[in-house]
């Protein structure tokens, strides 16, 4: 795949666009644009409607210029983390983040995100960081390696497949990686429902770009950034980022929570995009403190 394609195919749109309460006239942040989908169907909405959007991985900022451009200069960007985002004293009507690698990350076999195929073991959304996955697996202690997979890959098996892998280390590729794992997990484990690689992936690829620090900031951090009645939407894509989502939205004095439970696809969205299968969107709403 050329580095340039760089494609985003926006999950929970409908439920998106009618939760963030589009307004005319309105400034909205994308907090994670990809290529570009939730923002476009956002500016598309209405002719008024300003965005920011923000990416820390390069070629998805090059990639959402060129699939925006249409909109002008409606449309600001901003390449870094989210959490080190400052707004300079704006204000959004609507600020929406979907968490997690995106379709285009993982189908780039270079990146070093998936085990589908042979490649370096980087997994850097942001690739002038220095910490990638090879240094991890290759470098970190055997306790260090087994903590990261248990409490971020959820991964029952982390001591086994942390020894496996400080006894067969260097690892040079995600290749060879996934099939020294799935050599040192129970045969049943192995021809499960999901790869026995999956969960340790995961864990190396939240490590590396210590997602769950940086989303834990954003959210106390972004609904600061939201005008009174302005909406925050996110979509997580697995048990640890929406756990730190609903108690984030529910634990800020800023926000009321518009959705008691989490928004799911439809099966008709999961038949068409089998990656939306795992997301979950929750919305909350900027309240004015001396009104509640």
């Amino acid at each position: 795949m050329a580095e340039v394609d760089f494609y985003h195919v926006p999950v929970l749109a409908a439920a998106v666009l009618e939760n963030l309460n589009l307004q005319p006239g309105g400034l909205y942040l994308d907090a994670t644009v990809g290529g570009g989908g939730h923002s476009g169907l956002i500016l598309a909405a209405d002719a008024t409607i300003r965005l920011v959007a923000i990416d820390q991985d390069a070629l998805a900022i090059a990639a959402a210029q060129a699939n925006l451009a249409k909109f002008g200069d409606r449309v600001t960007f901003w390449q870094g983390n989210f959490a080190r985002f400052d707004p300079q004293g704006q204000k959004f009507h609507g600020i929406l983040a979907d968490l997690g690698v995106s379709s285009a990350q993982v189908d780039q076999p270079q990146r070093g995100f998936s085990f589908r195929h042979s490649a370096p073991l980087d997994m850097r959304m942001d690739r002038g960081q220095p910490l990638t996955a090879a240094e991890i697996v290759n470098h970190w202690d055997e306790t260090s390696l087994a903590n990261v997979i248990y409490t971020w890959g959820e991964e029952r098996l982390s001591r086994r497949i942390a020894r496996k892998i400080v006894e067969g280390r260097p690892f040079q590729t995600t290749t060879d990686l996934a099939t020294a794992i799935a050599q040192v997990v129970p045969s049943k484990y192995r021809y499960g429902r999901i790869h026995p690689a999956t969960r340790t992936f995961q864990a190396l690829r939240i490590a590396v770009n210590q997602e769950l620090t940086v989303l834990e900031s954003w959210l106390e951090n972004s609904p600061d950034w939201l005008i009174g009645g302005g909406r925050l939407g996110v979509i997580s894509f697995h048990s640890l980022e929406d756990r730190l989502v609903k108690h984030g939205l529910k634990g800020s004095p800023h926000l009321k929570v518009i959705t008691k439970k989490p928004i799911l696809p439809t099966e008709t969205e999961i038949g068409t995009n089998p990656r939306a299968r795992s997301a979950k969107l929750r919305v909350a709403e900027r309240i004015d403190l001396k009104d509640y």
